[in-house]
């Protein structure tokens, strides 16, 4: 599908009013997140967004082959499956989301608690890491999520995660990554999410990754002040 033959296009000539053309339809940005770490099938697709339907995965993913964020290929035998990943270009679209993440993270309307996919909580970590508080760490974690694993480097101030083996990693998280949240950006200690997470391995390195992601400050709320002046 052309730009030009959409029905909600913008017809401006500002780059963000076409950045918002390819991808301000509902659903496609979380779409291009659950594709940031590798390709997926569709099914994969659908658990990672249990709120879309198969029909509007469908087209969605269609209008983003269209204008090159994704291509479509097949994997050959045994496997013989259809996958989507994202183009070189879709991929630099990772700087959106985390410049979006931090800006909406101040919203007072954001509610907390809504359940995350596990890309969308390795993403959120990668964009509300601190660095000035890694200071000399020199350490690896692992995550076990459901199926997936990932594997992520302190290291020279820095932090890099991505999908990888989990096995031998000084602090490993295994379970629910919406309880690895909950201690993340909730407040939750480990002993109140025990039934959902696990941690192996270096419990004070643990105890002090979880530190290293400070929510931004609110902005102020205006609800209270409209009231006021009506």
């Amino acid at each position: 599908m052309s730009q030009s033959n959409k029905k909600r296009a913008y017809q401006d000539g500002c780059a963000v009013a076409h950045a918002l053309d390819i991808i301000g339809d509902r659903w496609a940005m979380p779409i291009m997140r659950e594709l940031m770490l590798g390709p997926k099938r569709f099914t994969d697709l659908r658990a990672g967004l249990p709120g879309i339907s198969a029909n509007v995965l469908t087209q969605r993913l269609e209008e983003l082959e269209a204008t090159s964020i994704l291509i479509r290929r097949r994997l050959p035998p045994p496997a013989a499956s259809q996958i989507y990943e994202l183009t070189d270009w879709g991929r630099e679209s990772e700087i959106l989301f985390q410049v979006l993440g931090r800006w909406a993270c101040r919203s007072p309307t954001m509610e907390p608690g809504k359940p995350m996919s596990q890309v969308s909580v390795v993403l959120s970590m990668r964009t509300m890491i601190d660095r000035s508080r890694i200071g000399d760490l020199d350490a690896t974690l692992g995550f076990r999520f459901g199926e997936e694993e990932f594997r992520a480097m302190l290291k020279d101030g820095d932090f890099l995660i991505d999908r990888g083996d989990a096995a031998d990693a000084d602090a490993i998280f295994t379970g629910d990554q919406n309880a690895l949240v909950a201690v993340l950006y909730g407040g939750a200690r480990f002993e109140d999410v025990v039934a959902a997470l696990t941690v192996e391995g270096d419990r004070a390195l643990a105890e002090h990754f979880v530190r290293l992601f400070p929510l931004p400050p609110k902005a102020p709320s205006t609800i209270n002040s409209t009231l006021t002046a009506s």
